[in-house]
């Protein structure tokens, strides 16, 4: 489904959907109920128990959501996406409630934080080994670790979004303050910043670490 056609989902059930998607990132799954995700749905909190059945099942549901969004809007904007000039605003509308579900899952932890994030760095090393318009296949010799830290790096910035706002004196999870952070990791990631000879040194020295039989100092007691 294109972020254009998600735009227009406002049955009952997706309705819901994107009322406990605010729910859940406001108050935790533990705080949101179901009266208060039919009051912000417009519905009876019997219509979202028909739709859903309980507060479990409809996190699921959001949860599914939730990655196949991540999934589709990043496959959209790499396979030509970017270049329409109103896709990035509706996947901007699309995308940032769903970052805040993802920042306070992630912050609550649970095994489904944990499976969101699972999910974004196989489809991150999915992307990375068979290539994609626009991005090169990096030159690692650990792919799923290099994917791991990209995905650790990207989601990391959402959820320490608090922090990240009010150094940018702006919300980066609303329209006026997520531009500026994502072009400041646009060139975070297109910049140079480490030159050949020192990245060749330090890769060498961090390779031959577990090999040296040293402890790190809070090691040495285990």
């Amino acid at each position: 489904m294109a972020p254009s056609e998600r735009a227009e989902d406002l049955t009952g059930r997706a309705r819901i959907r994107d009322a406990a998607l605010v729910e859940f990132a406001e108050h935790g799954v533990k705080g949101a109920t179901i009266r208060g995700i039919a009051k912000a749905a417009g519905v009876s909190p019997a219509l979202v128990q028909h739709h859903y059945g309980t507060k479990e099942a409809l996190r699921e549901a959001c949860d599914a959501h939730v990655i196949e969004v991540i999934r589709e809007t990043k496959s959209e904007a790499l396979h030509g996406g970017m270049a329409n000039p109103s896709f990035l605003s509706i996947a901007m509308r699309t995308a940032l409630p769903v970052q805040r579900y993802v920042a306070r899952a992630l912050t609550d932890g649970s095994p489904a934080a944990a499976a969101l994030f699972d999910d974004a760095v196989e489809y991150s090393e999915e992307i990375l080994e068979r290539g994609a318009p626009g991005i090169s296949k990096p030159g690692t010799d650990d792919l799923h670790g290099y994917a791991t830290v990209m995905t650790g790096m990207s989601l990391g910035l959402i959820v320490l979004h608090e922090h990240m706002s009010r150094a940018f004196g702006a919300d980066i999870l609303t329209r006026d303050g997520y531009p500026r952070m994502a072009l400041a990791m646009l060139d975070v990631l297109t910049d140079s910043l480490i030159s050949p000879e020192l990245a060749e040194q330090t890769r060498a020295a961090l390779k031959t670490l577990p090999a040296a039989g040293g402890q790190f100092p809070h090691e040495e007691n285990r």
